[in-house]
């Protein structure tokens, strides 16, 4: 069912400057939601600030996070508890990608992507957890990847972290439950977003994957839409989700898949 209204609920978004992050704060913005924007770019939070402020009744605020850096995160959430700002719904949005073979892949690049995609995400997840479980309500939104169904060569990495998001957020569904919280797990094929110029810089890969590309205002609409329902999961394109379905269902197939068509980087 279509959540109608936001009104009166805090949405906390992080890696909300760009991308999905932003498509997801107008989208909120839309249902009248007060929002918590958060990303290390305070300059393009700003105006993702003001354009949402121009679409909701409700409050916009921005603060400064580094969701690799355990201080920042400390910060966020001393923040929240100061100004006694409800969270409702949390939208674990930032997330980083490096493609390159894991032979020639840095430490610094490994500790990189799995601090900002799995070891910061469940710092700041536990403590906004522990303040909905006191309200008996709350929705937690992780936004993972198709990586994490089925890897890729060039991705071992990448799709590690996003492998254990979608494991630790299956347990965490579980134990939450009984709190009436929430967890959705979204999971993307590749999106026409600024995450690629880190993951790849050439721009070779989204133009040989572009039939399969996601809009981020498409998704964004569908994420916002699912607040407040028991949805598990939104898998995005189809074409993906089939092809991982298949993959645990026939894995040397899978390998044969993974390794070919949708070996794209």
């Amino acid at each position: 069912m279509t959540v109608k209204t936001l009104k009166n609920n805090y949405v906390l978004i992080t890696g909300a400057s760009s991308g999905l992050g932003e498509m997801i704060a107008y989208e909120a913005a839309k249902k009248n939601a007060s929002l918590i924007l958060c990303a290390r770019n305070m300059e393009k939070l700003k105006k993702v600030a003001s354009t949402s402020q121009a679409m909701t009744t409700g409050k916009v605020l921005i603060h400064s996070l580094d969701i690799s850096d355990y201080n920042s995160v400390e910060q966020l959430v001393t923040f929240i508890e100061e100004n006694e700002l409800p969270i409702d719904v949390l939208v674990n949005n930032a997330g980083v990608g490096i493609f390159k073979p894991f032979l020639e892949t840095s430490q610094e690049e490994i500790d990189l992507m799995f601090s900002v995609n799995i070891l910061g995400l469940m710092t700041l997840t536990q403590k906004v957890a522990v303040m909905m479980a006191e309200n008996k309500k709350g929705h937690i939104i992780n936004v993972a990847s198709q990586a994490g169904k089925m890897a890729t060569p060039k991705s071992s990495v990448y799709a590690a972290t996003k492998f254990a998001v979608i494991g630790w957020s299956n347990a965490l569904r579980l134990e939450l439950k009984p709190f009436g919280i929430k967890v959705l797990i979204v999971n993307p094929g590749p999106m026409r977003t600024s995450f690629f110029d880190t993951a790849d810089p050439t721009g070779d890969y989204l133009k040989q994957v572009s039939a399969f590309v996601t809009e981020p205002e498409r998704l964004a609409k569908k994420i916002v839409d699912t607040i407040g329902s028991n949805r598990r999961e939104i898998n995005t394109p189809w074409i993906m989700e089939l092809g991982s379905i298949g993959y645990t269902m026939f894995p040397r197939l899978g390998d044969i898949l993974a390794g070919g068509l949708f070996n794209k980087k």
